[in-house]
């Protein structure tokens, strides 16, 4: 395919200075990479700590599109996950990957959790879903026949696909337009020449005009790199996730989900149909004890030190301490993981579900105690910083790339990023 841009080359060595250096090569970071692709005559060169790009949040991603139902509107959150959740579906369709507008049922169980269903449906009315219904007990059985609730909602507009396929897309895109991507370049300083920014990484010296740091687990890390003080702190919330054997499958036929605890940016545990087969269930949310802490028993010393001496800790700590007991629990005993998922279908049992993977979200938690629920990027000087993007973060990369490309043009003095074909309407921002 031709590339919708003119391909530009990439300064080869560390005396030349590219436009932007993009520090991580998740699902965000090469999204921002794309889109800068469109700022005529911008280079750009994307660092990856890992071997392999998406190595995190993104490669361990259940492959949901979400639909926007879930956050206040007008949030960024709102705005960015309704605009990137169809930019992104155009993008598949342009580049052969498969998508799967499957839908999802969100089923309220009991009797407290109706006020709260009433709040998402109202968010999604709000939020611009069209396929949006409400259901009865009889119109959730004839979706979900094993699926037991008081009431639920329709959403036509989830959708599931493979994250880590999307991004193979953005890097060879990047690539093909003369654009370096580094892996095995862990940033570890930062400091200032006249006009420009040297930073030091694991393959070598990169010197660049201006900074985007979508490093996710390490975001509030690279920011003080940067001199910019992120004023919170990044948490590991680890993911764990069980899966339905195969002569059990039937019983979900779409995505899943339990009315979430609105006090919370979880969703709760349920059930995920996978773009390449399969049926996942979960997560749980339990606090990890290192930043990349993908097993119940990965320590980082350093990273649990970081935590401890963070205020904001053990205000978070004290507020929701019967809700963190509750998830380590269930991260200890799968008889408590079933006995959850019995909520949404009473017919699972022990026997029907496996060990899957785990994933780690990028939390980052503010020094009142409060777990930040919005989207956050904050610029220094010279630099602009993805404090917290955990989900919907992929389904809304594009915009989240868009809205980046757009402010570095105002701050940086960059081309503005030209339209891709694939863009759905802006919606507006503030």
């Amino acid at each position: 395919m031709t590339p919708p841009f003119p391909p530009t080359r990439m300064p080869q060595t560390s005396e030349r200075t590219v436009d932007v250096a993009i520090v991580g090569g998740g699902i965000v970071g090469l999204a921002t990479a794309l889109r800068l692709c469109h700022s005529p005559g911008t280079t750009v060169a994307v660092l990856e700590a890992e071997p392999r790009l998406a190595t995190h949040q993104t490669g361990h991603n259940s492959g949901v599109v979400h639909s926007g139902l879930y956050y206040r509107p007008g949030s960024l959150k709102a705005r960015l996950c309704t605009e990137g959740r169809e930019a992104l579906i155009r993008f598949c369709e342009a580049e052969g990957i498969a998508c799967d507008r499957c839908g999802k049922v969100v089923a309220a169980t009991r009797p407290e959790e109706m006020p709260a269903l009433e709040i998402l449906e109202r968010r999604g009315t709000a939020n611009g879903l069209e396929g949006l219904r409400r259901l009865t007990p009889e119109g959730v059985r004839a979706l979900e026949p094993h699926v037991a609730a008081l009431a639920g909602l329709r959403v036509e507009e989830s959708a599931i696909l493979d994250y880590g396929e999307v991004c193979e897309a953005f890097a060879r895109i990047v690539r093909r337009a003369g654009h370096a991507i580094r892996t095995d370049a862990r940033v570890t300083a930062i400091h200032r020449e006249t006009g420009r920014l040297v930073l030091e990484t694991t393959s070598g010296e990169v010197k660049a005009r201006t900074l985007v740091n979508c490093a996710g687990l390490h975001s509030d890390r690279v920011a003080r790199l940067a001199g910019v003080d992120p004023g919170l702190r990044i948490l590991p919330f680890r993911g764990e996730y069980y899966e339905l054997v195969p002569e059990r499958q039937h019983l979900v036929n779409h995505l899943v989900y339990p009315v979430p605890d609105l006090a919370f940016p979880f969703l709760g545990v349920h059930f995920t149909r996978r773009i390449r087969g399969g049926v996942e269930a979960g997560p749980n949310a339990v606090l990890a004890f290192r930043r990349e802490g993908y097993s119940r028993f990965s320590v980082s010393l350093p990273d649990l030190v970081g935590y401890l001496a963070f205020p904001g800790f053990w205000r978070m700590a004290r507020k929701h301490w019967r809700m963190g007991a509750r998830e380590m629990a269930r991260s200890f005993s799968k008889a408590l993981f079933v006995r959850a998922l019995r909520g949404l279908v009473p017919e699972i049992r022990p026997e029907d579900v496996l060990r899957a993977q785990a994933g780690v979200r990028a939390q980052a938690l503010a020094p009142d105690g409060a777990l930040v629920d919005d989207f956050r990027i904050v610029e220094g000087d010279r630099t602009m910083h993805v404090l917290n993007a955990p989900s919907p973060a992929a389904t809304a990369s594009l915009a989240i790339g868009r809205v980046i490309a757009s402010r570095a043009a105002c701050a940086f003095g960059l081309p503005a990023p030209e339209p891709a074909a694939w863009d759905a309407p802006v919606v507006g921002e503030r």
